[in-house]
Parts: structure tokens; sequence; C-alpha cells
């Protein structure tokens, strides 16, 4: 039964619509305020569903940033944006803050088009400081004088271009802030009054004062002296604050402090936004995922992403699944295979749950490995393992992906290493909206030599593929698959391997003569394409389905027999232009078939979509069973008229 939340009551929060409503506060009502924030925030994302867990951990932290510099003309930047929420009902966008994450409604992440406080979009990780530095320098060639202020979390940090926007700012000496914020005390010693005392007076006016006076002092004395001085006071700070690895790299570092105090907060960002020569300044906070909600508490995962839920009892609403999700599918295939087969590894990058290898880790704990948010490293890594005979999985979303791709070609189809891609998320994600939509995959990896590219149109056919790729060892391979259910066909015991590069006809229809239609579908789109044959033969026109299986190589013999029997050949893929259909386009130019056929691709439009059902995202880019029938009736010159009547004229 479902418990009915309290009457949500917020006096402090009602008086705030932008920041500046904030820093009208008294210090004293900044505490009632963050704590009515973070009841607003699980009041919202009970309702809609979303990234719960990281916001929670920087409500006081969200709070301070806005009350103590002057948004939006100072830039205050969230990576990945999954924390943005109490930052977004700061900025006005409150009374849409039940809208996250829908269609027509907020982004889930910080997104530039939505609000002049989103200065940099986001959602993939680790780019916050790069952005802040070019902001930064942008400021400076323009003699201007707002701060640029980065919040990074120590996840984040574990990419490797995190660390190159870190050296790059170190050596620029650009006046930037970076806030790290340690949720996992993964990096930070114990915090308390003493950390607290020493990061006040480490920010002070009167410390920076007195350091820059000592440097003053030193470059009088010889460069050899100089530089000893410099080196002991930096290393003098790092016996009490732990910062040695960011003061190296160029960093003034502050912190540990306790990111929900706001009385250690609040003197520490004063003094560093006053600084105005300090250059570049890391402040490490320290803070709690999920602060404040005891289910989020008390999660394991901290309610980093929830379904909707009951807020009194913390219950999610979850849906009774009718198939298997594809990535459990991935999982579970891949770790029963690994049963007979020790060579086969897999690997993901900071995603071991959204990717389905947890599921292989339970089963094969010591050929699980999580390389951290680094795609780069981890397809390197994969090339690796393949190099000394070992069959590596590398399970990692579309999108994510895309961050490897130099080696992707360099390190791994160059040399020919049979390197396992399992992409998952490919194609429209739904609430997600644009930065995680799979639509490239194809395009980028089908155009590369000796690359196997395959798309299964079921749960059955991603396990047949995943059986396949682990005997494909001469050369890479990639099978990319939706998110969410499959369509609940019967699984196969044991997955038998598919024969590479061959597809099927999974529906005969009419050959040869007027109106004869084809319709060759390369993954997710197969059961839309299987209704507008239905559609389509109620009118007359008896309609050829195959699933073509692989993207690359292409079943030419298929392709052939469906141009020379059919006057019309529809291909459609749920990825962008440039993939499959281009590849088939090509064949068909190449090889004379397109004398008396008419060919019409279909793919996802030229535009990013915003979050929305993944359905309706798929009918707005045209690619449903409606879009189908249409562009078949289009393309053989059947009208509105015929279109919706029941009686058309047959064609065959």
């Amino acid at each position: 039964m479902r418990s009915e939340p309290l009457t949500l009551k917020t006096p402090h929060l009602d008086r705030v619509t932008f920041p500046a409503d904030l820093r009208r506060f008294k210090p004293e009502e900044l505490k009632p305020l963050a704590d009515e924030l973070r009841q607003a925030t699980i009041h919202a994302v009970s309702k809609t569903g979303g990234h719960l867990g990281a916001g929670l951990g920087v409500v006081e932290l969200t709070v301070a940033l806005h009350y103590v510099y002057d948004t939006p003309r100072d830039r205050l930047i969230w990576d990945v944006g999954h924390q943005c929420y109490p930052h977004k009902i700061l900025t006005g966008r409150r009374d849409r803050i039940e809208t996250l994450r829908q269609g027509g409604g907020l982004s889930g992440f910080t997104k530039r088009d939505e609000s002049e406080y989103d200065p940099f979009g986001a959602a993939h990780s680790s780019t916050s400081i790069s952005a802040g530095l070019g902001m930064a320098t942008a400021r400076d060639l323009s003699q201007d004088d707002n701060h640029v202020v980065a919040v990074i979390g120590d996840g984040a940090m574990s990419a490797g271009m995190a660390y190159e926007a870190l050296n790059n700012a170190g050596a620029m000496h650009s006046r930037l802030t970076v806030i790290l914020n340690d949720n996992d005390m993964s990096i930070a010693p114990p915090v308390g009054a003493m950390s607290a005392y020493l990061s006040r007076l480490l920010s002070s006016k009167q410390y920076l004062s007195l350091r820059e006076l000592g440097k003053g002092v030193a470059e009088r004395f010889p460069k050899r002296l100089e530089r000893a001085m410099e080196k002991w006071e930096e290393y003098a700070r790092g016996l009490v604050t732990g910062g040695t690895l960011f003061e190296e790299m160029g960093f003034y570092y502050i912190g540990p402090i306790d990111g929900h105090n706001l009385d250690h907060l609040l003197p520490v960002l004063k003094n560093v936004r006053n600084a105005k020569d300090a250059g570049p300044v890391l402040i490490h906070v320290v803070t709690q995922k999920g602060k404040g909600y005891d289910p989020a508490e008390q999660s394991a995962d901290k309610y980093h992403g929830v379904a909707k839920f009951d807020v009194v009892t913390g219950t999610q609403h979850k849906g009774k699944p009718n198939a298997p999700a594809y990535t459990k599918v991935f999982g579970n295939t891949l770790a029963k295979l690994a049963e007979s087969d020790d060579k086969i590894v897999a690997l993901t990058a900071a995603m071991p749950s959204g990717t389905g290898v947890d599921l292989f880790e339970k089963a094969h704990p010591s050929r699980a490995f999580d390389v951290g948010i680094a795609e780069q490293h981890g397809v390197t890594f994969a090339a690796g393992l393949a190099s000394e005979g070992y069959k590596p999985f590398a399970a990692i979303y579309s999108t994510f992906l895309q961050r490897a791709y130099d080696q992707v070609v360099h390190d791994v189809a160059i040399q020919s290493l049979p390197v396992r891609f399992a992409i998952d998320r490919a194609g429209y994600v739904g609430a997600d909206g644009q930065t995680h939509c799979g639509a490239f995959d194809i395009a980028y990896l089908a155009c590369l030599p000796n690359f196997v590219v395959m798309a299964p149109s079921d749960e059955a056919e991603l396990a047949a593929m995943i059986a396949t790729q682990v005997q494909i060892d001469d050369r890479p391979s990639a099978v990319r698959y939706p998110r969410g259910e499959g369509v609940g066909v019967e699984m196969p015991e044991t997955p038998q391997p598919l024969a590479i590069g061959q597809g099927r006809i999974v529906r005969e229809g009419a050959k040869g003569g007027r109106g004869a239609v084809a319709i060759l579908s390369l993954g997710s789109r197969l059961q839309d394409a299987l209704a507008a044959a239905d559609r389509l033969g109620a009118k007359g026109l008896a309609t050829t389905v195959a699933d073509a299986r692989f993207a690359k190589p292409l079943d030419e013999a298929l392709i052939r027999q469906l141009a020379e029997n059919h006057e019309l050949l529809i291909v459609i893929e749920e990825a962008s232009i440039g993939g499959f259909g281009s590849h088939v386009l090509d064949f068909l130019a190449k090889n004379d078939l397109t004398q008396g056929l008419k060919v019409r691709p279909m793919a996802m439009p030229d535009r990013f979509l915003d979050q929305d059902k993944p359905e309706k995202q798929v009918a707005e880019a045209g690619l449903d069973a409606d879009a189908i029938v249409a562009t078949a009736l289009d393309a053989l010159g059947v009208g509105a008229a015929d279109a919706d009547g029941e009686d058309a004229p047959a064609r065959a």
C-alpha cells in the first residue's frame, strides 16, 4: 500500500526564485533553506524518477556556491550533471521541476539552451575543468573579472581528461576554482574541526598575502634557493592537507572540508572568491551521497538512479518486465559462455550494473574489470588482453565509446585484434535524451576495415551474436543493442553462433511485379517492420521482411535477392545516416542494382531529439510502423485516400 507523504512546507525556499533572492538571506537562514531544498528535491524525483543520490549530496554546497558567487555572471559548471537538480530548483526552474526527464520538460542534466545558469551542457563525465579553463581564458582575453567554478566528483576525477585539464590549468596559472566533490571517501582523510580550521587559514587573505610576500622575498635570492623555499612551503602544506598531487600540478589546494557544514563552506568560498591573484585553486569538499534521506543513505547505490518512489517508505515503483532486458541478456549469456571458456573476460568503464558486467562478475569475479571512467584506457587495456590470447568483451554504452574512438582505430582495428565490443544503449534511450542517444556507432565502426558489426532484432538474437563474438578470433567485432526489454521471444538454452555476414528472410512476400515491397531491417526496428508489413498486406501489398543481422560484412546475396525481386526496397535502422543504409546503397550502386528499383533508406533525422519516452522518440524520428507504411505508399505513388482505405487495389 502506498504511503501518503506529508505536505511539503518550504517557507524559506518559497522566497527564492533566482540566486539573487538567495543572496539576500542572512547566513543563519541558509541551513533551514538547505533542509527545504533537500526535501523539495526528494519530492520532485519521487514523481519523475531520475538521479537522486548525487543531488542530495550537494545541497549545502549548491546553496553556498549560489550564495557566495554572483551567478550567472560568475560561471558555475557541474560535471556530468547528475547532481544538478537542487541547482535547477534555485535557478528559476522550481515550477517545472516535476517535468524532469519528461517529454517537453526539463533535462536531467545541465543544458545551455534551458537556462543562463547552465553555462555548459553536460551528461558525460570529466569535462568541467576543461570547459572552465576555456571560459577563464576567454574572460582573461576579454579583460573581464568574473569567476569560474567547476564542480567535479571524485569518480569523474578517475578520467584522464580531468588530469589533462588540471595540468593545463596549472601551467597557465589562470584564475579558476575547482571544487572536488569527494562523496566516496576514496580520497579524503577524516574531516573535522582541525581540518576546517586549516582550510580557513590556508584560504585566508592574511595567509595568501604572507605567501605572496614570501615569494617576493624569495625572488631576491638565487634561483635554486627560491625554488627550494617554494618546495618547502608546498610540502609543509601537503603534510597537513594531503594535497601534494594537486600542488605539483600547479593548483593551490585547500581541504578537505565538510561539504554539509555551511559554517565551514562559506568562509572558505568567500576567501577564495576574494583572492584576486591566487591562480588556480582546488577546494576539496567531502560529502555523503544520498545525504538526508534515510532510504538513500541505507541503499548500496545511495539511490543514484531511481524510478518513481514513495517518499515515506522509499519503495520504488518499478513495472514488472514483460521480457528480459537486453543488458541482463548480455551479462547472463556471457557468464554462461565463460563457464566453458576460461579465456573470456569482461570489462566496463564505471558502469558494471548499467552494462550487465556485474552479472558476469558474480559468476567470474577474477575475470571482470571495472577500469573507472576511462574508456580510452579501457579499449587499449582490452587490446592488450586480446594480444595475449584472451577474449575481452568491452561493455560500453554507444555514446561513451565515442570517447575512445582513436583507441578503437589505432590500437584495435589497425592491429586486427579480436576485441569484442558490447555496445549498450544503441538507439533512442528515452529520459536521458540527446547525450545518451546511441546514434553514431554503426557509422563510426562499419567504416573501419576488417570490423564485424552486428545488431540483434530480439533478445535471442543478441545471445546468438554474443556466442558469435566468442568465436571471432582474427578481427574485432561489435554488437549494438538497445536499452530496455526484449520482445519476449523464447530464449535458447545454449545460443549458437551465426554465420558471419548472413541475414535472414523473416517473412516472404510477393516477388516481382509492380508493388512488390521489401523491408530490410537492421536491429531494433524489425518488430515495426513486421507490423508495417501486416498493414501493407491488408492493402494488397504483400511485403517481404528481412533481418540483416550484420551491418558489416553485408549479406550481399540477400540484398541482391531483395533488389532483383521487388519494386521497392526500404532499408531501416535506428541509427544515424552514414551507417547501414549507406553501405547498402553503396553496394546497390556499384553493382547496378538500382535500375527499376526504388530504394528508401530510413535512419535517424539530422537533429538531436530531446528526452521523451523511447516510443515517442522513435515516432518523432519517423522510424515506427506508421512511418514505414507512409514511406512505402509514398514511394509507390499511393495517395492518402488509398492509404486510409481498406480496399486499396492490389499492385502485385
